[in-house]
């Protein structure tokens, strides 16, 4: 049986030393997506359709591998160089100037082969996406036991329809494949479809693309004729039967993309929590592909982590919370948060309602509170942002406390400015730190102070005016309104001043 959970990638050398090639058909235009992105490079789990099928692939480590580029070859050819280098290994591509049909790509995908191409050729395609390495392997190792020159992974579905039929004779035996619209009544009925997924000895599919014709309904080179040129050549045509459709199911609109996501990510889930994960909801948690969990992670309701997020052990995320690209460490609570690029030590706890942007570093057991900001800040171990602050390019040592409704002035209109406070430093409410500026260790500000100019270590800072209060004002400025009507009840009740101590 086929699993559905995503394999590891792995060595062939448990298998035949026979060379294995692969190619993956991406050129296609993808029109009923409606969008001016390829539709390879829509995504699920945080990946473009067309890394899922290229990272299948990478996992037989093949000799070769082969994309197929088409429509927006550019683009898809930038992200599968970047892919490359993360896997590794070389990903060669092939252009398909005109769309003229699944054997007409996989010739041009021939193209990016070592000539005298030998042994077997995989040919896979960019918008199957659950399709894993695990079920390319399964149908490699049918291919080489049943010395087929042509086999063909093939599911049973409850609706066949846009698929092409598969075609076996009374003792079960595969004749061919019909496409859809070439397909008679009686084989439209028929429920085992063609995934589009082959396995073929290369000097047969090599021969065979010469021989195919433009002879149907859609006046199109069809890869699925290779299937009758080889049975017709009297070389052995076989199937394997996936049990598991959800592998073979291709994104050709946006609605297949959403139901394909929901799928991939059950499965992703399902991964985790028997991994040691606690997932409260999984109807309201989404996760990447690349993230990484580890054991009694807990995830709460409304969790999405993204971009290679990492937890460690025992953390607690969510609810309501979107990491990107963060790495969360043992111990570590974060709560009702929106970070991206950030990093948060072990015990530490972040929210709720915190936002944490690219180069936020919170130390060991340190906080970042209610309605507050971060960016390029390294926070340190015990230190507090307890709330309504904004912390951007600063270093802030151990054991300080940030005093609320905090800005670090960074920004002076033109250039970025640092600002450093020490370890167990004091902070008051409501500071302005206009950067670049100094707060030295065990320093303490004043409330409401603007500090520009560096606070010596132990020091007090005081930066603000002088309070004067100036008696009448109301009564003068804002006659017979509320304020004044309450004012003159106030005083009306005070009691009346002594004149000797006025004259004292």
């Amino acid at each position: 049986m086929l699993q559905g959970d995503t394999a590891q990638p792995s060595s062939r050398s448990d298998a035949s030393s026979e060379a294995v090639s692969t190619v993956v058909l991406a050129a296609g235009e993808g029109t009923r997506m409606r969008s001016a992105t390829p539709k390879v490079l829509h995504r699920l789990a945080g990946r473009p359709l067309v890394e899922h099928a290229v990272r299948a692939a990478a996992g037989l480590d093949p000799d070769s591998l082969v994309v197929v580029l088409g429509h927006g070859r550019d683009a898809v050819a930038e992200h599968l160089t970047g892919l490359a280098d993360a896997l590794d290994r070389p990903v060669v591509t092939a252009v398909q100037e005109e769309q003229l049909g699944t054997g007409h790509a996989v010739s041009c995908g021939l193209s990016g082969l070592p000539t005298g191409l030998t042994g077997t050729v995989l040919v896979s395609y960019g918008d199957v996406p659950l399709l894993d390495s695990e079920a390319l392997r399964a149908l490699l190792a049918e291919h080489r036991e049943a010395g087929n020159a042509v086999t063909v992974l093939t599911a049973v579905v409850d609706e066949p329809t846009g698929y092409g039929r598969m075609l076996r004779d009374a003792d079960g035996r595969v004749t061919g494949i019909v496409e859809q619209k070439d397909a008679t009544p009686e084989q439209a009925a028929i429920t085992e479809i063609n995934s589009g997924v082959y396995a073929f000895d290369a000097a047969v599919l090599t021969d065979a693309l010469k021989r195919l014709s433009t002879d149907n309904a859609q006046g199109e080179l069809y890869l699925t004729d290779v299937l009758s040129i080889a049975r017709g050549d009297g070389r052995p045509v076989g199937a394997l039967v996936c049990s598991d459709p959800w592998l073979v199911e291709g994104v050709n609109d946006r609605v297949q993309l959403a139901r394909l996501g929901a799928e991939l990510n059950r499965r992703l889930l399902l991964r985790w929590m028997r991994a040691g994960v606690t997932i409260t909801d999984p109807n309201s948690v989404w996760l990447d592909a690349d993230v990484e969990l580890d054991r009694d992670v807990l995830l709460e309701p409304g969790v999405q982590l993204r971009g290679g997020t990492k937890v460690g052990e025992g953390a607690v995320v969510g609810p309501d919370t979107t990491l990107t690209g963060c790495v969360i460490h043992p111990g570590a609570s974060v709560v009702r948060t929106h970070g991206e690029g950030a990093e948060i030590g072990p015990d530490a706890k972040v929210g709720p309602f915190a936002f944490l942007r690219p180069g936020t570093r919170l130390g060991t057991k340190g906080k970042i509170g209610t309605f507050v900001e971060t960016k390029n800040a390294a926070i340190g171990d015990g230190t507090k942002v307890p709330h309504l602050s904004y912390v951007g390019d600063a270093t802030i040592g151990e054991r300080s406390n940030i005093g609320a409704a905090t800005v670090f002035v960074n920004y002076d209109g033109v250039a970025k400015h640092h600002t450093v406070i020490g370890s167990h430093a004091r902070t008051g409410a409501d500071n302005m730190f206009v950067a670049p500026v100094e707060i030295g260790d065990g320093a303490y500000t004043a409330a409401g102070s603007v500090i520009t100019q560096d606070v010596p270590p132990g020091a007090m800072a005081v930066a603000r005016g002088k309070q004067r209060n100036i008696e009448g004002w109301v009564a003068k400025r804002r006659p017979g309104t509320a304020a004044d009507q309450a004012a003159q009840q106030a005083l009306s009740k005070e009691p009346t001043t002594n004149p000797t101590n006025d004259a004292q």
